[in-house]
């Protein structure tokens, strides 16, 4: 009897793997039994994250990479490639962040977050796409933020880098659509999220930095993630409803946004408890240990969003909406209409 091929597995690079969202998007791929290369800086949340994938019978290669450098980003899809097969799926995920006034952020400040946080999806996207476009075949997935549409005060550079996302982004889909290739891209806009970042990230607030309730687990962000990556034709996808007020919202009153964060942003972006200025911070160098997915606010945290529930059972909702059409339509036809279909069935 021929034994039949074994089916090959798929083959995941993620960024910003080491903690937080990336941790939460290794642990989902994981579990659906992907090979994993794992791209990020610090040594003790990368080894936590292998230990888990094979924890979960997967396999995980360790790829020390800071993404602001392209050509450590080249290398780290070099040895993926080389040591775990054809990249299949490319997350770009790693971040960066300040929070601090603008009027005291300092030029290098500003370089280094946009070096991570947006040129570090340009050069792991040129990375997937020089392995990917010959193959004709793979998904890359940009990791966004509401952000990315709805800026907000003391995160100035993190915000300007996701907005240039989204614009890179755009215009990546568009030459892929143009070139009719069969590599795809997408992007999945993020809610406030439940990470470690709020704990590590530089910051020049006099209270505790924390995210724009509502919050939500990483966990909600991973099942996001690899839904997105296996159905990248739909040009993006909103992880929880907050994240679709914020964005739409500010399209229809950007002024009224403005005003409304100048008075409420930077409260509702620090909590009780003074922030200690010399704890160490993640900016220049990893904050060593291992952090793993999850921040300080898991009391108040949700587990579930019913946005990304809609758009990932999206032909439910529409099989129920006809049917519910339908049994409304019978049931509003007149006795006239009722007894006119009856006739013209006889004939």
């Amino acid at each position: 009897m021929k034994v039949p091929a074994r089916k090959k597995r798929e083959v995941v690079v993620i960024t910003g793997a080491s903690a937080g969202v990336g941790r939460a998007t290794v642990r989902e791929f994981a579990r659906h039994g992907a090979w994993i290369g794992l791209v990020a800086r610090g040594r003790d949340g990368l080894e936590g994250a292998r230990r888990e994938v094979e924890a979960l019978g997967g396999k995980a290669l360790v790829l020390r990479a800071d993404v602001a450098d392209a050509e450590q980003v080249e290398h780290a899809a070099q040895q993926a490639e080389k040591k775990l097969g054809p990249i299949d799926i490319w997350v770009n995920n790693a971040m960066a962040s300040v929070f601090s006034p603008i009027k005291e952020m300092t030029a290098v400040e500003f370089e280094r977050v946009t070096k991570v946080t947006y040129l570090g999806y340009v050069y792991g996207t040129l990375a997937a796409l020089k392995r990917m476009l010959p193959r004709d075949q793979g998904t890359i997935v940009h990791v966004g933020s509401a952000l990315a549409y709805r800026s907000i005060p003391l995160q100035a550079a993190y915000c300007a880098s996701k907005h240039a996302i989204l614009g890179f982004f755009a215009s990546l889909r568009t030459e892929l659509l143009h070139d009719g290739s069969k590599v795809q891209t997408t992007m999945v806009q993020m809610p406030a999220l439940n990470t470690p970042q709020f704990g590590w990230v530089k910051s020049r607030l006099p209270h505790k930095a924390q995210p724009v309730p509502p919050i939500y687990q990483p966990e909600v962000a991973a099942r996001a993630i690899y839904y997105a990556a296996h159905h990248p034709k739909r040009r993006e996808y909103y992880a929880a409803w907050s994240a679709v007020e914020a964005i739409f919202g500010n399209k229809l009153a950007p002024s009224f946004a403005d005003h409304y964060l100048a008075r409420k942003g930077y409260g509702a972006q620090q909590y009780d408890g003074a922030e200690d200025p010399h704890r160490p911070n993640n900016l220049w160098q990893p904050v060593p240990g291992d952090h793993g997915a999850h921040g300080s606010f898991d009391d108040r945290a949700r587990n579930q969003s019913a946005e990304l529930w809609a758009e990932t059972h999206w032909e439910w909702i529409a099989t129920a909406a006809i049917t519910a059409a339908a049994v409304i339509f019978n049931m509003t036809k007149s006795p006239a209409e009722e007894k006119s279909l009856g006739e013209r069935k006889a004939a």
